[in-house]
């Protein structure tokens, strides 16, 4: 089909607007619970997550789904050397700030930015460039195992010293996407198991967090007023919403125990204000939307088409499947966003930007169904 005749993939599509809009719905809601609160920064928040994240994010996605995806390719190594370079500017004194624990944010005329989220799509990028070029010198370890850790070597050095351990983790499921599509061979996959190992094994030596965050998922009873506190509000929210849960805006958890309702708990407020239906429908939808960039990737016009929309939906709905898995006590908790709705502007504008080069790759492809 030529380039001018060429069209969106509509269910696609369909899934971006009802996974953006309905978090919208579910971010209205959850921003009462702290504005009741008292806390002084909900207006910041929704700003820069409506207006920055929402409003920017989806004309970066109109843009991004009218650019011929294989302009990315050409770009592909200046833009991973610009996303690691402004991760970087967080250690500098004067620009980067601490919050939480981590040194994760830049300051930009009175802004806040996180430029991890630029890395996600930044190692994206190089990974699909690198990998659809040594396609056929896969066998080779020096390409294949060399060429993966040599791309992850600068996101894993900055996101451990912030620490963001949750990004890093998104980054290289989505980089392992890229690598296993590519045709990484047993071999390789193996040692890659084993160095993952070896590298959790010491990470939970060195930071007693990661040790204790997956004591708590193990047996969440253990500190119950501490480490494991979230994860027990969040499963009484979702217990409380029932079948049907108790309707729009009226959680009870928001208001009063569950923290960070418009961030990493938003789920939990979902689950609890709609119910088993409406926890069911999200996770529904992004198992659609999943599986439709999977299709994407299948019919992309060539082999870098093809590892990119790997990378992308991957990004996309494995964040979004390991924030609801620790809301649901499924999985160690790890801070990360549920992709389309947590509270953002940085996660949101991206994830808009990755889903517009998703959709523009989906118009170069074939047409099967």
């Amino acid at each position: 089909m030529s380039a001018g005749k060429a069209r969106f993939d509509k269910p696609l599509a369909i899934l971006i607007a009802l996974l953006v809009g309905g978090g919208l719905v579910i971010f209205a809601s959850a921003i009462f619970g702290p504005l009741a609160r008292g806390a002084s920064n909900v207006s910041s928040v929704a700003f820069s997550h409506l207006v920055l994240g929402g409003g920017i994010g989806i004309v970066a996605l109109l843009i991004a789904s009218n650019i011929n995806y294989r302009v990315w390719r050409r770009f592909a190594p200046h833009l991973f050397i610009a996303a690691l370079a402004a991760t970087a500017l967080v250690f500098v004194p004067s620009l980067g700030f601490e919050h939480g624990g981590g040194r994760r944010w830049l300051i930009i005329a009175n802004m806040s930015f996180q430029p991890s989220e630029a890395l996600k799509i930044g190692t994206i990028f190089i990974a699909a460039a690198y990998f659809s070029a040594v396609r056929a010198h896969m066998g080779d370890i020096r390409y294949s195992l060399g060429g993966l850790f040599a791309i992850l070597a600068g996101p894993v050095t900055l996101l451990i010293l912030q620490p963001d351990l949750g990004t890093l983790s998104i980054i290289v499921f989505a980089t392992l996407a890229i690598f296993l599509v590519a045709g990484a061979r047993f071999r390789d996959i193996a040692i890659t198991i084993c160095v993952g190992l070896l590298a959790i094994a010491i990470l939970a030596t060195l930071r007693p967090y990661v040790l204790d965050r997956v004591t708590t998922f193990l047996d969440p009873s253990e500190n119950p007023q501490a480490e494991g506190y979230q994860i027990r509000q969040s499963l009484i929210a979702i217990g409380s919403g029932g079948f049907a849960g108790r309707g729009f805006g009226q959680s009870v958890q928001k208001f009063t125990y569950l923290p960070e309702p418009m961030g990493d708990s938003i789920f939990a407020i979902a689950g609890e204000e709609f119910g088993f239906i409406g926890a069911t429908s999200i996770i529904g939808l992004f198992l659609a939307f999943a599986l439709r960039g999977i299709a994407v990737a299948s019919r992309a016009g060539d082999l870098f088409g093809g590892l990119l929309a790997v990378g992308i939906i991957t990004h996309l709905t494995i964040e979004a499947f390991i924030n609801i898995a620790g809301m649901l006590g499924l999985a160690p908790l790890t801070g990360v966003p549920l992709t389309f709705i947590s509270q953002g502007g940085s996660a949101m504008l991206f994830s808009l930007f990755s889903a517009g080069i998703l959709l523009n790759i989906s118009k170069y492809g074939s047409r099967r169904k």
